[in-house]
């Protein structure tokens, strides 16, 4: 066995003592990595301000604070561990400075443009990094003989996966790739980022950082698993990128596994390490508890590749970042500085021991706080609790952050020289710059219009924002907004008055011309989500009562400003017209053909209460499909809405990579599929979010009828939905949805509209009912007051059947299933029909049978 532990107390022959000139190049160097994580911090606390707020705390954090921690500290182990000379301060001095000033340029372009500057960032990043581990690898080529030369091939392999992260980055940054190939693009570039630059570079550094932490010795054969573990990791790493950016489930999930083999494989010395000698103190639990993460991370991510197609497999991946990159990558990155530090900044054992002691502090309850936070987050709990958990848990983690910065301040090596004082400018320069470029994200550029009359604004869309953010104009000013889209993806304005500008492809232009100010108007991006994520424009007028209502958007009636519960007792709006529930007999032939369209509608959804939804056909739900066992369905589906969609058959059985593709405005795919088996079956929206999609109309019934079914005198179908009022993608909606604050609950598109037109049958005739629970988020326990049924039908199987002895009361379906019941009327009345979950009823999810006698 071999000790490779790092002590100040008791130095090893041959091991050198901390120089001064070291202590000082860690204090500035890790000086800067503490600096992106309290800006991380800060991003995190500003979400309701930044723009791309999750995208700007990722990569403070990633590109930011991680990426120059492993850059200093590879050097580190490599030097160290290998026993060479430590590099010139010019060069550690320039690489630190340019690979920030790449950092800067890749925030700055991506979040406030132009995008060419991004662009230039990340190839500066890339050529850094690349040409840091080609310094390492050269420098060790004669150590290549050594115990512990396998830790250069580990940070060598890392650093030409964040090479690799970069480029991709770039182009997604360039925007020259757009649909599904920049979905996969996302996933390929976020795998590649955390699983190859971190993940390689933390699994090289635990095979010796972890029994220095535990003091004690490297287990014998921990080279050999080494060098065997990163020859697996490699390839399965490359299978899984490659199969992501191809499209290809089959390479991508197998590279994957592969990867999480080689992992494993790597955690051996890990594991063994620690039973031989327990975990004590912050840093060792901090690092185990980062691992734990890491593992559950990439089991969770196989099964994700595995099970969704690649161009949903980025955004699923996205909204599990926060938790995964604090439980994993900060956890580790703290429990690593929480040990090195102290050595590293020299001043002898009673200098290391206080600031141990120091870096230690409270480490017991941060832990937990951290741990029980990310839980929290990655629960299924309300939206709050989630929210608050990952809160909790990056503010337990930034706590190290004022501890760590008081330790490198009280370090008696750390003296300001002319070399230092160097380096301390190009940081000090690079920090400015990061808060230049975040104070300009955060606060909208402003333009004040003087004159009145006509004039013109030059309005730009760039980095998830709207420049200006805000117009100041005197009353009666006619504005010409001149819009172009300087970002990589598609954009659109849209004005509270009315106007709205086509969807923009990057670098196209549009002119609205508005009316005569008299009150403020509103602006906003109708993607979804970009609203949310602060693509808004407001313009305020001088001269008048200006601070009015804003101008509602042309049909947009009284859901816009409806608070309150629904009235469900007011007649609906003249003029309406009931979704017809009747469903009718399946059509003849073998084979359908079929056409369903993207319409952006108003309809009304409750007594007096109209909203824009997104449909299938100009209706909630789209037009019901019904066939037998063996029909085939030609689908073909057409955008005509103003962002992309999807559409999933839940009723066919095929690889979804092509037919579920989201296509944008204008575009046509064909989707064709056999049902294999009868039931009742959800379509709906493939688009990711789904939840927003669905929540806004995009769902619909295929029912395929059970071989011999009987005949029933009346069928109906209900499909049940929620109801979220609001502009679709606004703030306030998705908050709702997320949070799961529903106006209401409906059959058919609509709350209530069958208390105003019951449904008709006649007592003794045998009433078939489809129901189908679309969700998004719960299901329904269909009931008929006054009714037992004899016939129940649920997800392709008979639950009773009219000969049984027994009877049923209620349906019950989680989101996505669907079934039918039976009953026979016993007398002429009017029969209530519910969901029996009380809330859903008393919240519009009720309707009537009118019965009549025969």
């Amino acid at each position: 066995m071999t000790s490779v532990g790092i002590r100040v107390e008791r130095r090893r022959p041959g091991t050198p003592r901390p120089r001064p000139g070291r202590a000082r190049w860690h204090a500035i160097a890790n000086a800067v990595v503490l600096v992106w994580l309290a800006l991380a911090a800060v991003a995190v606390a500003a979400q309701g301000v930044l723009p791309a707020p999750r995208w700007s705390a990722l990569h403070l954090f990633l590109l930011g604070a991680v990426s120059n921690a492993i850059v200093t500290w590879s050097e580190h182990f490599a030097v160290t561990l290998l026993r060479l000379a430590d590099p010139p301060a010019r060069w550690r001095a320039g690489r630190l400075v340019a690979l920030n000033a790449g950092v800067v340029a890749v925030l700055t372009g991506a979040s406030a443009g132009p995008v060419a500057v991004g662009v230039a960032g990340a190839a500066v990043v890339v050529a850094v990094v690349a040409a840091h581990v080609a310094v390492l690898a050269v420098r060790a080529r004669g150590a290549l003989a050594g115990r512990f030369s396998h830790v250069v091939t580990w940070y060598v392999w890392a650093g030409a996966a964040l090479a690799t992260g970069g480029v991709l980055g770039g182009i997604m940054l360039a925007g020259v790739v757009t649909g599904a190939a920049e979905e996969r693009l996302v996933a390929a570039h976020a795998h590649v980022n955390l699983l190859g630059w971190v993940g390689l570079a933390v699994l090289g550094t635990l095979f010796t950082l972890w029994p220095t932490v535990l003091r004690t010795q490297v287990i014998d054969g921990a080279g050999r698993i080494a060098r065997l573990s990163v020859r697996l990791a490699v390839p399965g790493l490359a299978l899984a990128v490659g199969g992501l950016l191809a499209g290809a489930r089959w390479a991508a999930a197998p590279g994957l596994l592969l990867y999480a083999t080689a992992a494993a494989l790597a955690l051996v010395p890990f594991l063994r390490t620690a039973r031989r000698r327990p975990p004590h103190g912050a840093a060792a639990f901090l690092l185990a508890a980062g691992t734990a993460w890491f593992v559950l991370a990439v089991a969770a991510d196989i099964a994700v590749v595995a099970t969704r197609p690649p161009e949903r497999v980025g955004e699923t991946i996205e909204a599990a970042l926060p938790p995964v990159l604090a439980g994993f990558t900060g956890q580790t990155l703290i429990g690593a500085l929480t040990f090195l530090l102290p050595v590293v900044l020299g001043g002898g054992p009673a200098a290391l021991k206080r600031n141990a002691a120091l870096l230690e502090r409270f480490w017991r309850a941060r832990l937990a706080a951290t741990n029980l936070g990310l839980a929290a987050a990655v629960l299924p709990l309300p939206g709050p609790v989630r929210t608050a958990g990952l809160g909790v848990a990056v503010a337990a983690l930034a706590a190290f952050v004022p501890l760590a910065v008081a330790a490198v301040l009280r370090s008696r090596d750390v003296r300001i020289t002319p070399a230092t004082g160097g380096i301390a400018v190009g940081v000090l320069a690079t920090l400015l710059a990061v808060a230049a470029s975040v104070t300009t994200v955060a606060e909208p550029y402003s333009r004040t219009v003087t004159g009145g009359g006509t004039q013109t604004v030059d309005v730009t869309l760039v980095g998830m924002r709207v420049v200006p953010g805000v117009i100041e104009a005197p009353a009666g000013t006619r504005l010409v907004l001149r819009v172009t889209n300087n970002d990589g993806r598609r954009h659109d304005l849209r004005l509270s008055t009315g106007e709205r500008t086509p969807m923009l492809r990057p670098g196209e232009s549009a002119t609205l011309t508005l009316p005569e100010l008299t009150g403020p108007v509103d602006g906003w991006c109708t993607v979804a989500g970009h609203r949310a994520a602060g693509m808004t424009l407001r313009i305020n007028v001088t001269g008048t009562a200006a601070q009015a209502t804003p101008a509602p958007a042309p049909g947009h009636t009284a859901h816009a400003t409806h608070q309150g519960p629904l009235n469900l007792a007011a007649p609906m709006s003249p003029g309406f017209e009931p979704y017809d529930a009747t469903l009718r007999p399946a059509p003849g032939g073998t084979e359908h053909k079929v056409e369903i369209r993207v319409v952006e509608k108003e309809i009304e959804v409750a007594p007096g209460v109209r909203q824009r939804m997104w449909t299938f056909g100009g209706t909630v739900p789209g037009p019901v499909l019904r066939g037998k066992v063996g029909d085939v369905f030609t689908v073909t589906f057409v955008n005509d809405g103003t962002i992309g969609h999807g559409i999933d058959f839940h009723a066919g059985s095929l690889a979804p990579d092509r037919p579920m593709r989201t296509i944008e405005p204008g575009e046509r795919l064909t989707y064709r599929f056999r049902a294999e088996r009868a039931g009742a079956w959800l379509y709906h929206c493939s688009t990711m979010p789904m939840l927003q999609h669905i929540a806004n109309g995009m769902y619909g019934a295929v029912i395929i009828d059970p071989p011999d079914l009987p005949r029933a005198d009346r069928e109906y179908v209900l499909v049940q939905g929620k109801l979220y009022l609001g502009t679709p993608g606004d703030a306030a909606q998705v908050a709702k949805m997320r949070d799961g604050r529903p106006d209401g609950w409906m059959f058919n598109g609509a709350a209530a509209q069958y208390d105003h037109a019951p449904l008709a049958a006649r007592a003794g005739e045998r009433v078939r009912v489809w129901v189908v629970a679309a969700g998004p988020a719960s299901g329904t326990a269909f009931h008929i007051v006054g009714t037992q049924f004899d016939t129940v039908y649920k997800e392709g199987a008979y639950l009773l059947r009219p000969d049984d002895p027994g009877g049923a009361q209620a349906l019950d379906l989680a989101p996505a299933q669907g079934g039918f019941v039976e009953t026979v009327f016993p007398e002429p009345g009017r029969y209530p029909f519910v969901d029996h979950d009380m809330r859903h009823a008393e919240s519009g999810a009720h309707g009537f049978f009118q019965v009549t006698a025969r």
